[in-house]
């Protein structure tokens, strides 16, 4: 069965189907669907194991998401198969996000995120460390006897030196792939999507992602970070948060790794990868020369 034929023949739809592919997808396939009554995004995708999403996580934070006004409904879940609502807007981009007026948004989102979803989680749900998801990914790796296995030691290594550096944490909810494809804004508010990889985790990763994914300036990461803990950063939440931040496109340079080997999907990872590893590379000066 194709996946097409797979999103065909869930029972939720009335009437006539069309069935649109949805690109910009890494992780899953997704499909924008028009039946009698609704249009809907149909998201095809298993457990990854290899890349620690389980789809019973990525559902509860889905729903709770949801409940707390972030992210459009959920109508149908079942395996391998996930059914949100459509949201008529656009997804943004990078220059997007850097405008101080959808930064201000942003900001507000991811705070709502972490304080908000974790009074509406129900059920078990799982925690996202990027410091063992890097280990993780390096034994993948290893065991798979990678062409990329001689840079592993002095990453590694790098890794543990930032992990030293966070130190102890604030636990909060995350989404924890604040990619700039995953906000969307529909003329009059922000949406954020895709819940592959959401869990407790520190703030602290999914500000250092949304910096890296999004270019921001020194000016506007102090932005980001007075807005978000309303007040200006201190030397030690600056060095804290660039040990993160440089994780975050450590962990994105290695999950890009593995999926050159692992994937199916139709995308360019080898590119991917040579892209984050520049961007980690700048994070991880910047962070020992702060």
């Amino acid at each position: 069965m194709t996946p097409q034929d797979r999103v065909r023949h869930l029972p939720i739809w009335q009437g006539a189907v069309q069935i649109a592919p949805l690109a910009g997808g890494i992780t899953n396939l997704n499909f924008l669907v028009q039946d009698a009554v609704r249009r809907a995004v149909v998201r095809i995708g298993a457990d990854i194991p290899v890349h620690q999403i389980l789809r019973f996580n990525e559902l509860s934070a889905s729903r709770a998401a949801h409940a707390a006004g972030i992210s459009p409904a959920v109508i149908h879940a079942e395996p391998g198969a996930l059914v949100i609502d459509y949201v008529e807007g656009r997804t943004l981009t990078a220059a997007d996000l850097r405008a101080p007026a959808m930064l201000d948004a942003a900001v507000d989102l991811i705070r709502r995120v972490h304080r908000e979803m974790p009074r509406h989680l129900r059920g078990p749900v799982l925690t996202f460390w990027v410091f063992h998801v890097i280990r993780d990914y390096a034994a993948t790796l290893t065991d798979a006897d990678s062409p990329h296995l001689p840079r592993l030691p002095p990453l590694l290594a790098e890794a543990g030196e930032l992990e030293a550096a966070v130190g102890p944490i604030d636990l909060v909810f995350g989404h924890n792939d604040l990619l700039p494809a995953n906000f969307l804004h529909d003329g009059h508010r922000l949406w954020l999507i895709d819940w592959d990889y959401a869990g407790f985790n520190s703030p602290l990763f999914d500000l250092g992602g949304f910096a890296a994914n999004t270019g921001l300036s020194h000016a506007q990461e102090t932005v980001l970070l007075t807005r978000y803990f309303e007040g200006r950063p201190d030397a030690g939440l600056w060095h804290r948060y660039l040990a993160m931040k440089a994780a975050a496109a450590l962990r994105e340079t290695l999950w890009s790794i593995v999926s050159e080997a692992q994937s199916t999907l139709d995308f360019d990872y080898v590119a991917y990868t040579a892209a984050n590893l520049s961007t980690y590379r700048a994070a991880l000066d910047a962070f020992r020369q702060f």
